[in-house]
């Protein structure tokens, strides 16, 4: 009854995956328990997610491969089972995401979620009103650091964020999950493609204050705006209104220190703790 019961809300994908798994595993001559021992995992969670009822891991993935000899057919759903693990009204935004040639961000309240690491991204998500069941904080945070492969992904986007002072300052998590993420921006910086500056805290008006935004440029090179806030959100095709984000975030850019003086910034917040 509680399949049932969960069945309308769950992803396509998964329950795809499962039919493919269980295939796999009866042509290979494996029942479910044998599949589990063989590849590091309970009965339970095979069958969970043979049922669709849990998404695969990439490590269950890696492992299913192996021991079945599925030649790559379950490694190619894998970032579909990984993207569905986001929250409903953040999937269109991440299949869009995941094909940019560039992205711009500036964000005034938290670490965008490319940057951030696995012990802050648990802190946001186990801060959500009305609180989130464990599974669903592991599944959304799994799914924020997948994305992440877009930071160095071949061929190279070009990533550029801005972040304010205050952000960096906001104690999210605890002094070790905020010493650990200032690590991850300063390591994020190094990477080729990606620029990290921040938005010094001073006071003011700067157009940043209306609130957060991102700017893509896609494969084709159309450029679109993303808003979000409060878990809605807009994507905008407007050429009039991209346009306008793009005047926005280039002055921002002038105004933020230089990727340098952020580097700097940042490392004496490590120093600091």
């Amino acid at each position: 009854m509680k399949a049932r019961e969960e069945g309308p809300d769950l992803p396509g994908v998964w329950a795809a995956y499962g039919v493919l798994l269980q295939h796999l595993r009866k042509r290979a001559g494996l029942n479910q328990q044998q599949l589990g021992d063989a590849i590091g995992y309970s009965l339970e969670q095979v069958a969970s997610v043979e049922q669709g009822r849990r998404p695969a891991k990439a490590a269950f993935t890696v492992a299913a491969e192996r021991v079945l000899e599925a030649g790559g057919v379950l490694e190619v759903l894998q970032d579909e089972v990984d993207r569905a693990k986001l929250p409903r009204f953040f999937r269109n935004f991440a299949v869009i995401e995941a094909e940019v040639v560039s992205r711009f961000e500036y964000e005034p309240l938290l670490i965008p979620g490319l940057l951030q690491t696995e012990a802050y991204a648990r802190a946001v998500f186990a801060g959500h009103c009305p609180p989130l069941d464990k599974e669903i904080i592991d599944q959304h945070a799994e799914a924020r650091l997948s994305r992440q492969k877009l930071l160095e992904r071949v061929p190279m986007a070009e990533l550029s964020f801005i972040i304010t002072e205050e952000t960096l300052r906001n104690p999210v998590g605890n002094e070790e999950v905020m010493r650990g993420q200032w690590q991850r921006l300063l390591d994020a910086s190094r990477l080729r493609n990606v620029e990290v500056q921040v938005m010094p805290a001073r006071p003011g008006f700067h157009v940043g204050l209306n609130g957060p935004f991102v700017m893509l440029e896609t494969r084709d090179h159309q450029r679109l705006g993303y808003i979000e806030s409060q878990e809605a959100n807009c994507l905008i095709s407007d050429p009039a209104e991209v346009s306008s984000f793009g005047m926005r975030y280039g002055k921002l850019r002038t105004q933020a220190l230089n990727g340098v003086e952020s580097a700097r910034l940042i490392e004496r917040l490590v120093g600091e703790t």
